[in-house]
């Protein structure tokens, strides 16, 4: 009876360790289910949160390439004439940016926004001078040429459904032939147009603050973005242009005529290019078919660095100008240190993959 008894007492003894063993091999698991699941919903919130503001991340890089340039450099890097100075570089790229952004927006791409720009201010430059026409009529066919140069990428585009990189590659080779070829690689020398056709160089003038000097250029560049920036989030066209760079089939379902909004974007793009043009003129204070052959490359630089989605459909104009400023930094921040400038280069290379890579990542978690 009492060997039965403590045969009783082991199995109860025995099931009781077996329980708690099972008790305690379950919690540490429970734990980092736990664990993992809160760290889950951060990386979510932190996904949503630059999906609704894709302009929070290049905001956070410019200001922390700001903040360290200030720290190595001093009064040297925040004195006025530095801060205007980068303005007015990354006024002309800003502005050709503004274009690279609506088409991109687009799920598109523009390669020939540069060769439209100087074909534009050649044709301003020329038109005065060659023919001897008012610089107003001058300025007018060269904001023309720009807009029918767009029209014939949208053209090409929205009806012929060809690829926009393709079609704006080779827009981009027959503009800047047309360029060489319609100039005869002259240059019309500054001193010659300021005497003659001063209109020419109207966003080279200047307008001082406090020690501070900004040109009508930098002014337009910044009027354009804020203008931009309200059609694009407040008009039936912005949503629109969101859409068809989103989905263009749900976009045509749902009654967005995606040729049309494609042909506007693409007329917009090579109007803005010719503005472009325009500010280039006073900013160098020459008209020049060299200037401005890399403004294609350099605007895509600002789009992406400014957190605007290759595949279309997400991103803002502030992204694009926080991403045109940082370039501006970058450059202008390692020349007062003597860096070398393949530094820059280097650096602007590296915050390019790191875009991407980071709207690839929210572009995954979101779906």
């Amino acid at each position: 009876m009492r060997r039965h008894h403590l045969t009783e007492v082991g199995r109860r003894s025995a099931l009781t360790n077996e329980t708690e063993l099972k008790l305690a091999s379950t919690a540490p698991q429970e734990a980092v289910a736990v664990f993992e699941h809160s760290r889950l919903d951060l990386a979510t919130r932190l996904q949503h949160a630059l999906h609704g503001t894709p302009s929070l991340v290049p905001l956070i890089v410019l200001v922390v390439s700001v903040t360290v340039f200030g720290a190595l450099l001093g009064p040297k890097f925040f004195s006025s004439f530095a801060l205007t100075l980068i303005l007015q570089q990354v006024a002309i790229v800003g502005i050709v940016g503004t274009a690279q952004t609506l088409v991109i927006l687009t799920a598109g791409i523009d390669l020939s926004v540069g060769a439209i720009m100087v074909l534009s201010s050649v044709i301003m430059g020329q038109f005065t001078f060659r023919y001897g026409l008012p610089p107003v009529a001058a300025i007018a066919l060269g904001l023309a040429v720009g807009t029918l140069v767009g029209f014939v990428n949208g053209w090409l585009i929205a009806r012929v459904k060809l690829p926009p990189f393709i079609v704006t590659l080779g827009t981009w080779q027959i503009a800047l032939a047309t360029n060489f070829l319609y100039s005869g690689n002259e240059t019309i020398r500054a001193q010659e147009i300021e005497t003659n056709a001063p209109l020419l160089q109207f966003f080279g003038g200047t307008v001082s603050f406090g020690g501070a000097v900004f040109t009508y250029g930098v002014f337009f560049f910044v009027l354009l973005v804020v203008l931009l920036a309200y059609v694009l989030r407040h008009t039936a066209w912005g949503r629109h242009v969101y859409a068809v760079g989103d989905d263009p089939d749900a976009a045509e379902l749902a009654g967005v005529s995606t040729r049309r909004v494609l042909l506007s974007v693409y007329m917009l793009s090579g109007l803005i290019c010719a503005f472009a043009g325009w500010v280039l003129i006073g900013r160098i204070g020459s008209v020049s078919p060299t200037s401005g052959q890399t403004a294609n490359i350099e605007s895509i630089t600002a789009v992406v660095i400014g957190g605007i989605s290759l595949f279309g459909g997400r991103g803002s104009i502030l992204g694009m100008l926080f991403g045109a400023l940082i370039v501006g930094v970058f450059s202008l921040g390692l020349r007062l240190l003597g860096a070398d400038a393949q530094w820059t280069y280097l650096l602007i290379g590296a915050l390019i993959i790191a875009a991407v890579a980071v709207d690839q990542w929210i572009r995954k978690v979101s779906a």
